[in-house]
């Protein structure tokens, strides 16, 4: 409509428009205003991309990070300490905590 509204050249022409399409002229005024608060909006630099994190959000997924490698780094050495067992036991050897346990 408005594309329309802007091709008319001749005296007139606008108001012939307008008739026929059954609108009054603050309708085609209100749209232009929209129009160019949309065009200005458009122009501006936007940030693109996702938002920066705040500190907090910041720091909880540095926890978060930090307690992964923690867990992974516990279910290693406990694995490890399961087979230090098995194999004492396969070898017939004493551990250090079953030695400790019989002197007390």
């Amino acid at each position: 409509m408005l594309e329309e509204a802007d091709a008319c050249k001749g005296d007139g022409d606008i108001g012939v428009l307008l008739r026929r399409e059954g609108l009054y002229s603050s309708h085609l005024a209100f749209w232009r205003r929209q129009r160019a608060e949309i065009g200005r909006k458009g122009m501006t630099g936007r940030k693109r991309g996702r938002k920066e994190l705040s500190e907090e959000q910041l720091r909880l997924r540095e926890l978060e990070k930090e307690n992964k490698q923690l867990k992974n780094k516990l279910k290693k050495a406990e694995t490890i300490i399961e087979i230090q067992k098995k194999t004492s036991e396969l070898l017939g050897l004493e551990l250090d905590s079953e030695r400790n346990s019989e002197s007390n």
